[in-house]
C-alpha cells in the first residue's frame, strides 16, 4: 500500500517526467514505495493493448492526479511543459490565438503529435492544434504520454508520439466543488456530480468556468521595444467554459460500455485588440464498448463526432493616414469563418496467446474531417480589400496489426506493430477575389491521395530485475491540415497562401534508451533521432527569387511583377508566405529524467532534454543545417519537496531554458532564462484540500521561446501570478 507521503513526494517526480505511477488515501508518513514493483501493476492504454509500463520499448512517461495536483502551474500545457521531449513556452494556452494552441514534441513542430482524450482525439480537426480548454485540471485524472512514431498505433499525428488524458470516471455517488482565484482576475470553478444509478450504470455530470483578465503578452524588453504595442492592444483577456455528461454502462456480463456528451466554448482577443474577439464553439459526442470473449480475447468498437464553429477577427493599426484614416487607429483588418466537422470510428480485436507470440492485435478505423475557410481582408475604414474562400475534407482508413513476444531462454520483449493508411484530401472549391469579391481567381485543385505503411519494431532487454534496455526503430506520417490546404490570411504586415496541393510528410526514426529503478526512484536517459521527409513549413517568398516571383504573380493573380515594394492583386503586403513540403526535417537528442526519496521528509528530481533540429534540404528560402526557430536546443529542470507534517507539502520547481531563435535564419536572438515555482498544499480535512501556488515566483521579465519574422513577435513569458484554491469532495 503506497501512503500520503509517497503519494506527494512521487508526483513531483512525475511533474518532470517520470516513468511511474503512485496513489494513496491516507495521510501519513510511510517509507518510500519499490518502484520496480509498482510498475509491473500500472498498464498503458495509450498503447491500445493494455501494455505494462514496464514493458513499453518506447519513452513513457506517467502524470497522476496527483502529480497534477501539486504542480505550480495551473493548465495541463504548462504542466506537461515541463516534461521531457515536450517543447512548449511558458505561455499559457489562454494567452494565445486558438491557431496557436499546439504542442512540440521533440523539436518535430507543432501539429505533429497525437493528443486523445480517453483514447478519443483531441487536436483540433481544422488546424491541428490542441483545444486544452476541454481539459480542465479539474477533470483530469491521470496523462500517458508514449514520445516516438507511434503511427502503426494511431496513423495521422503520431510523429511525435501520443498524449493520451484520462479523466475521472464515477465514485459513490459523490459530489466535488473546487475554485480558485489569483493574479490578472484569474479565476476558475468547477463542479461535478457522480451518481451510480443501478449497479450497470454510472453518470458523472461536470461544468466549469475559466476567465482571466489576462497580461500583456508582447514584449516590451529588448529586443523588442514598447513601441511595438500598438494603440489598441491590451492584455489577452480569456474566457472559456465546458458541460459534460459521462456514462459507464454494463450491456451484458461480458460487454461495458461508455458514452460522453459536451459543449465547450472559447473566447479571447485577438493580439490583445478588445474590439477583435476569438468565439470557438464546440459539441462532442463518443461511445463505445468492450467485449470479452471466452478464449481470451476482446473487441472494442468506438465512434466519435464533433462539430466546431470558429470565428475569428484579425485587429491592426494604422501606420499611416489612408482612407482618411488618421495614422494610429486601431480597426480590424480580416475575419474569418470556419465551421468544421470530424467524424470517425475504430474497431480492434485483442487476443492473449501462449507460446511464441504472446498476444496480437488487429484493428480497423476511418475518419473524416470536413471544413471550410472565409476569409474577409477589410480596408482601415471597414470595406473589403479581399476575399479568399476554400472548402475541402480529407479521409483516413488504417487497417493496423501488432504482435508480442517475450523469449523465454533470455529476458528480450519484442513488439512489432504495422498500419496502412490510406489519405484522401478533396477541396472542390477554392478562390481568390480582389475588392468587395470581384474577379475571382479560381484554382482547379485535383483530388490528392496517398497509401502510407507505418511499421514500428521495439526492443525491451531486462538485463536486471531493476536495469531495463530498450530500442525501437519507426516510421510515422502526418498528413497537412485543412489550416494548410484552405485558410489563405492577411494581416497589415503580410499575406500567407493555403495550399491544397500539400502531400503528407513521412518520417523515419529510432531511438534507444535505458531505465534503471531502485526502491526509493529511477533515473532515464534516453536518445532519439527522427528524419521528416517532404515536411509540410510556411516559408517567406523572397523578392530576389525569380522563382518566388512568379509564383506570387499566379497566387495573387496579378499582370504584373511582384517586386516586394507595392501592394497588387489581391496581396495587401510586399510580406508574402506559402506552405510547401519542400523541406527535409532532422531532429535528434537525448531525454534525462531522475527521481530519489531523499528521506521521509524529502525527495528531489531532476530532467534535462537536449534537442538539435535543423533543416537538411530545402528549396525555399529557409537556410538548411541551422537551428529551427521555436526549438530551444537546452530544456532542464528540478523540484525539490519537503514534508513538514504528514498532510502538508512544500514544492519548489526550477525551470531552464536555453537560448534560441525565433526564426530559421538565425537572425532573432531569445535570451535564456531560468523561472522559479512554489506550491503548498495542505488536507484540511479528508476531503478538504487547500492550496496556494506562485509561477515565476521571483516575477522576473523575460523573452519565452516562440518563433516569428520580426521583432514584433518576441512574447513576454508568464509574469509572476500568484493564486489560491481549495477542492471539497462531499
Amino acid at each position: 500500500m503506497l501512503f500520503q507521503k509517497n503519494k506527494i513526494s512521487a508526483c513531483i517526480g512525475m511533474l518532470f517526467g517520470s516513468m511511474l505511477i503512485v496513489g494513496g488515501t491516507q495521510a501519513q508518513i510511510a517509507p518510500p514505495p519499490d518502484y520496480d514493483q509498482k510498475l509491473k501493476s500500472v498498464t498503458v492504454s495509450a498503447t491500445r493493448s493494455g501494455t505494462p509500463l514496464d514493458e513499453i520499448p518506447l519513452n513513457t512517461t506517467i502524470l497522476t492526479k496527483e502529480a497534477l495536483e501539486i504542480a505550480p502551474d495551473q493548465t495541463i500545457d504548462q504542466i506537461l511543459k515541463n516534461v521531457p521531449g515536450v517543447i512548449l513556452n511558458d505561455t499559457p494556452y489562454y494567452q494565445k490565438d486558438p491557431t496557436a494552441q499546439s504542442i512540440n514534441v521533440r523539436g518535430l513542430g507543432n501539429a505533429r503529435t497525437l493528443v486523445l482524450i480517453d483514447g478519443l482525439p483531441a487536436n483540433d480537426a481544422f488546424y491541428g492544434t490542441v483545444q486544452w480548454n476541454l481539459v480542465p485540471m479539474s477533470s483530469i485524472d491521470s496523462v500517458e504520454f508514449i514520445r516516438g512514431g507511434v503511427s502503426s498505433l494511431w496513423g495521422n499525428y503520431g510523429m511525435g508520439g501520443v498524449i493520451n488524458i484520462k479523466t475521472k470516471t464515477p465514485a459513490n455517488s459523490k459530489q466535488e466543488a473546487s475554485a480558485s482565484y489569483g493574479a490578472f482576475g484569474t479565476g476558475n470553478i468547477a463542479a461535478s456530480k457522480d451518481l451510480i444509478a443501478s449497479e450497470n450504470l454510472q453518470l458523472r455530470f461536470s461544468a466549469d468556468y475559466f476567465n482571466t483578465d489576462g497580461y500583456q503578452n508582447i514584449a516590451t524588453i529588448s529586443p523588442a521595444s514598447p513601441a511595438n504595442i500598438k494603440n489598441g492592444q491590451g492584455p489577452a483577456s480569456s474566457h472559456n467554459s465546458n458541460v459534460r455528461m459521462q456514462g459507464y454502462f454494463k450491456a451484458t456480463q461480458d460487454t461495458n460500455g461508455f458514452f460522453r456528451a459536451g459543449y465547450s466554448t472559447m473566447s479571447d482577443l485577438s493580439s490583445g485588440y478588445a474590439f477583435a474577439t476569438n468565439i470557438r464553439q464546440s459539441a462532442d459526442l463518443a461511445g463505445g464498448t468492450t467485449t470479452r470473449l471466452e478464449d481470451k480475447s476482446k473487441v472494442d468498437l468506438n465512434f466519435f463526432y464533433q462539430n466546431t464553429g470558429f470565428n475569428k477577427q484579425n485587429g491592426s493599426t494604422t501606420t499611416s493616414r489612408t482612407n482618411n484614416i488618421p495614422a494610429n487607429t486601431p480597426y480590424i483588418n480580416a475575419n474569418y469563418q470556419d465551421p468544421y466537422s470530424s467524424v470517425g470510428a475504430s474497431a480492434q480485436y485483442t487476443k492473449e496467446l501462449q507460446g511464441i507470440v504472446d498476444q496480437y492485435v488487429v484493428g480497423m478505423d476511418a475518419r473524416n474531417i470536413a471544413g471550410s475557410n472565409l476569409t474577409n481582408n477589410l480596408n482601415n475604414n471597414g470595406t473589403v480589400a479581399a476575399v479568399n474562400y476554400a472548402q475541402g475534407q480529407q479521409t483516413f482508413y488504417g487497417l493496423m496489426g501488432q504482435l508480442k513476444s517475450r523469449a523465454e531462454a533470455f529476458p528480450l520483449e519484442t513488439t512489432f506493430a504495422a498500419r496502412i493508411d490510406q489519405w484522401n484530401s478533396q477541396t472542390p472549391t477554392n478562390y481568390n477575389t480582389g475588392a468587395n469579391g470581384a474577379n475571382p481567381v479560381y484554382q482547379n485543385v485535383p483530388n490528392q491521395s496517398k497509401t502510407q505503411l507505418s511499421p514500428t519494431l521495439g526492443f525491451l532487454y531486462k538485463a536486471t530485475s531493476n536495469w531495463d534496455l530498450r530500442s525501437a526503430a519507426y516510421q510515422a506520417f502526418h498528413a497537412p491540415g485543412l489550416n494548410n490546404t484552405l485558410r489563405s490570411y492577411g494581416s497589415s504586415s503580410g499575406f500567407s497562401f493555403a495550399n491544397p496541393n500539400l502531400t503528407p510528410e513521412t518520417m523515419t526514426g529510432y531511438e534507444v534508451g535505458t531505465d534503471y529503478r531502485w526502491k526509493g526512484g529511477f533515473a532515464q536517459l534516453t536518445g532519439f533521432n527522427n528524419y521528416i521527409q517532404s515536411a509540410v513549413a510556411t516559408y517567406s517568398l523572397n523578392k530576389n527569387s525569380s522563382t518566388d516571383q512568379a509564383l506570387a504573380k499566379q497566387l495573387c493573380g496579378a499582370s504584373t511583377t511582384w517586386t516586394g515594394q507595392a501592394s497588387y492583386g489581391i496581396c495587401n503586403s510586399a510580406n508574402l508566405s506559402y506552405y510547401t513540403n519542400n523541406q527535409n526535417l532532422l531532429s535528434q537528442g537525448i531525454e534525462f529524467q531522475f527521481h530519489h526519496d531523499i528521506s521521509p521528509k524529502w525527495a528531489t528530481d531532476a530532467n534535462y532534454a537536449f534537442t538539435s533540429t535543423k533543416l537538411t534540404m530545402s528549396t525555399t528560402s529557409d537556410p538548411i543545417n541551422k537551428q529551427v526557430g521555436g526549438v530551444p536546443q537546452n530544456i532542464a529542470g528540478g523540484g525539490l519537496t519537503y514534508y513538514p507534517v504528514p498532510n502538508a507539502s512544500l514544492t519548489a520547481t526550477v525551470r531552464y531554458v536555453g537560448s534560441s531563435w525565433l526564426n530559421t535564419n538565425n537572425t532573432l536572438p531569445v535570451a535564456s532564462y531560468a523561472i522559479v515555482g512554489l506550491r503548498a498544499n495542505y488536507e484540511a480535512t479528508k476531503n478538504t484540500t487547500i492550496y496556494a501556488s506562485a509561477v515565476n515566483l521571483f516575477n522576473r521579465q523575460y523573452i519565452t521561446f516562440g518563433t516569428g519574422t520580426s521583432s514584433t513577435s518576441y512574447t513576454q513569458g508568464m509574469p509572476q501570478a500568484i493564486s489560491v484554491g481549495a477542492r471539497i469532495i462531499f
